[in-house]
């Protein structure tokens, strides 16, 4: 067994039995790609690299064939490697990703000349219809050249994607890895919700005590991270409203911030969204905040809780289709169900998601999906779970 096949599949099978041809082209950010090869992989991706006569300048074939357990494509010949990986053969790949690809690449590719490996994949790649995905990565001045925008408008009337660049100062970067297998992944999902704008509402909201202190949830957000990665996955043009957390946000998708009840109400007017899944920690209550911080010393210190209003209502008030999710402790299933029932009835919802907080490990979760006619139970990591529910959003 070749050492880079422990990693295959350790993350996620949301690529697994998909081959996927790298083109890696002359830019100095082709040292990015063993890892971005390796976390392909970890998706459970079958990685077939092509190297240009630059590129190799740069990342050798021992370094790729390394990465990936895969022969390293670095001329054509005989075996019409461009036909069998890129025709309309048997065994073809299911996606051609370029990373990084040059202003020359982009320029060749959209013009028809095929002179390297990966713009002769690209020319048979459009032919064929197999989808590629583009990552530019050059000098910015490059990236603006007028003649490079009208090409990469050219092949993108032709249905290649592009991810990035990402512009800092006078370069144009390559997106980042994770960005890039994000894009991957959803350009190869069934996309089930193509074309739907989703909202998706997460984190746990603080009400302040004083200028210092506050009163929170324990929610991490992880649930509206899996969330987003899945509506994007399945090709929803995704936002995510994100109170306090611990996860690392996503680079991908538009990301408004809230800390407070106060701060998520002014946002709900901005809804337009066709559906909205609220998983957020929410309070119930919030004070009279004190000016200044309270003094530690004091040995006792009365609050005064006040209600606010609930959110539900005014999402709901906003968009026809809206999910929400209700959390109970160490309560039966039919008590559990019927909780769920009381908010879909109570909120007007299209359905409520309700877990018990028992099920709920570290990366894992057991959850039923209530809705007026069906209650759904689903299990396994969160990732997975969430991708379950888009699917089953999908068809509400």
């Amino acid at each position: 067994m070749h050492p880079s096949e422990a990693i295959v599949g350790s993350q996620s099978s949301l690529l697994k039995g998909k081959k996927i041809v790298l083109g890696i082209t002359g830019s100095i950010a082709a040292v990015e790609c063993f890892e971005l090869a390796r976390d392909l992989m970890r998706h459970g991706a079958t990685v077939v690299p092509v190297l240009t006569p630059e590129a190799q300048k740069l990342v050798t074939p021992y370094a790729m064939n390394f990465a990936t357990g895969q022969e390293v494509i670095t001329e054509l010949d005989g075996r019409v490697q461009h036909v069998t990986l890129m025709g309309d053969m048997a065994g073809r790949a299911d996606l051609l990703l370029i990373a990084p690809s040059t202003a020359n690449t982009i320029s060749k590719i959209a013009c028809g000349i095929d002179d390297t490996t990966v713009t002769t994949m690209a020319t048979v790649a459009l032919g064929s219809g197999v989808p590629i995905v583009i990552a530019p990565a050059m000098h910015g001045a490059m990236f603006n050249n007028p003649m490079v925008a009208e090409n990469i408008q050219r092949l993108k009337k032709a249905g290649v994607e592009f991810v990035g660049p990402r512009m800092e100062g006078k370069k144009a970067k390559i997106a980042v890895r994770e960005e890039i297998v994000h894009a991957v992944i959803r350009k190869l999902s069934d996309g089930k919700l193509k074309g739907r704008r989703l909202l998706i509402i997460g984190g746990s909201s603080a009400e302040s005590i004083d200028d210092m202190r506050i009163v929170t949830n324990k929610g991490t957000g992880e649930t509206a991270l899996e969330l987003v990665k899945a509506a994007y996955h399945e090709g929803a043009d995704v936002e995510l409203w994100m109170g306090r957390c611990t996860v690392a946000l996503p680079p991908f998708v538009p990301i408004k911030r809230f800390e407070s009840l106060a701060d998520l109400e002014k946002l709900i007017p901005n809804i337009d969204h066709d559906l909205v899944m609220v998983p957020a920690a929410l309070s119930d209550f919030t004070f009279d905040s004190k000016n200044g911080k309270l003094p530690s010393e004091a040995k006792a210190t009365k609050l005064q809780l006040k209600s606010v209003p609930k959110m539900l209502p005014l999402i709901r008030k906003k968009c026809d289709k809206v999910i929400g999710f209700k959390a109970e402790s160490n309560v039966k299933k039919e008590e559990l169900v019927n909780e769920a029932l009381a908010s879909l009835k109570r909120n007007d919802l299209l359905a409520v998601v309700a877990n018990d907080l028992k099920d709920v490990k570290e990366g894992r979760t057991k959850v039923v999906l209530v809705s007026s006619d069906a209650q759904i139970s689903m299990e396994g990591s969160k990732s997975e779970v969430a991708l379950q529910l888009m699917k089953e959003a999908s068809k509400l």
